[in-house]
């Protein structure tokens, strides 16, 4: 039997273990934190956004965050300081907006293909994650970026997602809870949402029933490459120990980016920090008054999921600030002040607030498949989409697994 080492236990590690279980390999997971998805899979928007598939790579981006750079509860904030690791991601970054397009149309063909194994998984180990299948709303105030997101419809037609235009009456036709004017915006009914966390917890004890080990409060000290495998050396709750792996997947977020460094590859991974607020539905008149179907406000980058009858998360903004997770007040606000603008009756009394940290690639396309080395693997770097496509990058890692067994085989 093929023993695999999956690194991370985030969204993306989850998936592939089970991916590589339901195969018929051997799989242990190696994570530094008690429970699954503790970090940025915690409390991301909650969205499986094919809808959301385009690129950041255009100079729109750059513009925004030239403007917003002083401002402190901008929707896209830079920490002015500079590092060799930001200039040269940024650098790389500016390189890829020529790949805009086609990078926006391969993405939402990979989102597409992720909805069918995220749910099938769910199905086959038999569990809920708060699903709504309602679709999702793209909300417009501003006539500019109402005549964007046109153009981007186009590219996501062709990536083959079915988003239609919908008229400022349509739009409260859709959800009636929203209590703002808009000038329209684009529904995608196929779109859906859930609880991340939820998922993973769940998805793992299904792993477990297929026999992957998790090593859970453990760090891994070492990675030594043998040649055709690996042998990983960690300390957790029994002590220091090492083991050999005939491959290693490397699912780590922004920490891949030093865990690759060592197996000799360059996988220039910036950690881009997210914030959310679960707002905790007390009492009546607030279920009744926060939405059901799930919102993306371009303008103001937020995005809404409803997680059953009593809760509702916020999630946006984007923060380049190096490896900090600390949760500021300023970036937390127009999170709440959104959420009062756009449904004004729902208390935000007792709301829950967190920061992850998202592992974005310069080229913002996920890195899936070898390294240099025999052996190793990467399935990281998936950015602000990483619930969304991570169903379909774990299959497309086992895919690979698979055709380097049968190559060694022969």
């Amino acid at each position: 039997m093929t023993h695999i080492a999956v690194i991370g236990a985030g969204i993306t590690g989850i998936t592939t273990a089970y991916s590589l279980a339901r195969r018929g390999y051997s799989v242990s997971v190696f994570d530094r934190n008690r429970y699954a998805a503790m970090e940025t899979s915690f409390a991301n928007g909650g969205q499986l956004s094919a809808s959301n598939a385009e690129v950041w790579t255009r100079w729109g981006t750059i513009f925004k965050g030239l403007k917003w750079m002083l401002k402190s509860d901008a929707p896209l904030l830079v920490n002015p300081r500079p590092s060799w690791h930001k200039l040269s991601w940024m650098a790389e970054f500016m390189g890829n907006i020529p790949n805009y397009e086609a990078h926006t149309v391969e993405t939402t063909r990979l989102a597409i293909e992720a909805r069918k194994h995220l749910t099938g998984f769910a199905k086959e180990v038999g569990f809920e994650f708060d699903c709504e299948q309602r679709g999702i709303l793209h909300v417009y105030k501003k006539q500019s970026e109402f005549d964007h997101a046109r153009r981007v419809n186009a590219l996501l037609e062709k990536g083959g997602l079915e988003r239609r235009e919908v008229s400022a009456a349509e739009v409260q036709d859709i959800e009636p809870a929203l209590r703002t004017d808009t000038l329209g915006g684009f529904y995608t009914e196929s779109d859906f949402t859930g609880d991340i966390h939820r998922y993973a917890r769940a998805l793992s004890e299904g792993c477990e029933r297929l026999g992957v080990v998790f090593h859970y409060k453990t760090d891994v000290t070492k990675i030594h490459h043998t040649g055709t495998g690996v042998r990983l050396d960690w300390s957790g709750k029994d002590g220091a120990q090492q083991k050999y792996f005939d491959g290693i997947v490397v699912c780590a977020g922004v920490g891949s980016r030093a865990i690759a460094a060592g197996l000799g590859d360059r996988v220039n991974i910036y950690p881009v920090k997210g914030y959310s607020i679960t707002v905790n539905l007390d009492d009546a008149e607030s279920q009744a008054a926060a939405p059901w179907v799930s919102l993306l406000d371009d303008e103001a980058k937020v995005v809404t999921s409803r997680l059953g009858r009593n809760r509702f998360r916020i999630a946006g903004t984007a923060e380049f600030n190096g490896y900090n997770l600390d949760i500021r007040d300023d970036r937390i606000k127009p999170l709440r002040d959104w959420c009062e603008t756009f449904f004004p009756d729902v208390s935000t009394e007792h709301c829950i607030p967190w920061a992850g940290l998202r592992p974005m690639l310069p080229s913002m396309m996920p890195k899936i498949g070898p390294g240099s080395k025999p052996g190793v693997y990467y399935n990281t770097g998936h950015g602000h989409l990483g619930w969304t496509l991570s169903a379909a990058t774990a299959e497309a890692t086992a895919d690979v697994i698979d055709v380097s067994r049968m190559k060694n085989a022969a």
